[in-house]
């Protein structure tokens, strides 16, 4: 049976954009998977050593390891074992490209209602990814 409702032109482009940067974002995790697994980059830990970290709270692993919290992995990128943060980074901000692709969108079609909603969410989505609000 034939659906006659037609998606609107910004489920399309959200759509389209959402396909692309999840693409990317997947490439780039099995890239940094390959550059990891073969060696490629030094690892901040020996790939040896992971057994003996594993069953360690995550406290106690940043204590023994040196390894720090929140945007500190943006300045380890040529380490093999946090290369592949990158990927999930990418990942995890798909739907702030997907939202910021069709803002324009709303704004030329003059619906303001899904601009402020698109606005709000990609605002709260930027604070809580920003770590502002941590409570250390």
């Amino acid at each position: 049976m034939e659906s006659r409702h037609k998606p609107h032109p910004e489920q399309l482009h959200y759509a389209t954009v959402l396909h692309w940067s999840t693409l990317a974002g997947f490439i780039v995790l099995i890239a940094t998977f390959v550059v990891y697994m073969f060696g490629w980059l030094p690892a901040n830990i020996p790939l040896q050593q992971l057994p003996q970290l594993w069953g360690l709270s995550a406290s106690e692993f940043l204590r023994v390891t040196g390894m720090q919290t929140g945007w500190s992995w943006l300045f380890m990128m040529g380490k093999g074992d946090s290369a592949s943060q990158l990927g999930i980074a990418m990942l995890s901000g798909c739907s702030i490209a997907c939202i910021l692709a069709v803002m324009p969108d709303y704004a030329k079609s003059r619906n303001f209602t899904y601009l402020m909603i698109c606005t709000l969410e990609v605002a709260v989505l930027v604070v809580s990814a920003s770590g502002f609000f941590t409570a250390h």
